[in-house]
């Protein structure tokens, strides 16, 4: 019988050393992947959803029945969501006759304190209710409220916290992308 000939305990600390170097780096890869920014910026193609709103019309970023989409994420619960509501009211009954939709989108968890909201305020625009925030997450929105005007496909700006939808500044951005 022939005797296999055995390797030096360098060797084997060698090739262990380098297993945990590169089982490191991959470790710090993975976290590094994870840890980027994935939320949607100005300039990004928005990224895809279809839903059938509350008032019965399917919407996707790209099809939604007008030129430009204006998409707000808000709760019930948010204040500042509730804040911004008459204004943005106003604006879709301003806009809308010039191919501007409001999508408001909910990510209320419960569907009759959602409901009651809906049948008390009345609101002019689009509605839909995201339990999961399956939609907001494809964004990267987690405060809201967070609102995207999209238009062509590709979100062409981006607001965070409450707006005035009347302001001077977002009616005339508006009315240069129309």
């Amino acid at each position: 019988m022939q005797a296999v000939a055995a390797r030096p305990a360098g060797a084997i600390n060698n090739v262990l050393k380098v297993l945990l170097i590169v089982g490191t780096l991959a470790f710090l890869a993975i976290i590094g992947w994870n840890l980027r920014d994935t939320t949607v910026q100005e300039g990004d193609r928005a990224p895809m959803f279809t839903v059938h709103t509350d008032q019965g019309q399917e919407i996707t970023p790209e099809h939604f029945g007008g030129k430009v989409l204006v998409l707000n994420f808000w709760a019930t619960w948010c204040a500042p969501c509730i804040t911004e509501i008459p204004s943005l009211n106003e604006f879709q009954r301003k806009f809308g006759d010039k191919g501007v939709v409001v999508l408001a989108v909910s990510v209320d968890k419960n569907s009759q304190k959602y409901k009651r909201f809906l049948e008390r305020f009345k609101l002019a625009f689009e509605t839909y209710r995201d339990p999961n925030s399956n939609i907001s997450s494809s964004y990267g929105t987690f405060q809201y409220p967070e609102t995207y005007v999209i238009k062509d496909g590709r979100v062409v700006r981006k607001y965070i916290s409450d707006q005035n939808w009347l302001s001077s500044d977002i009616d005339q951005y508006v009315q240069s992308l129309l």
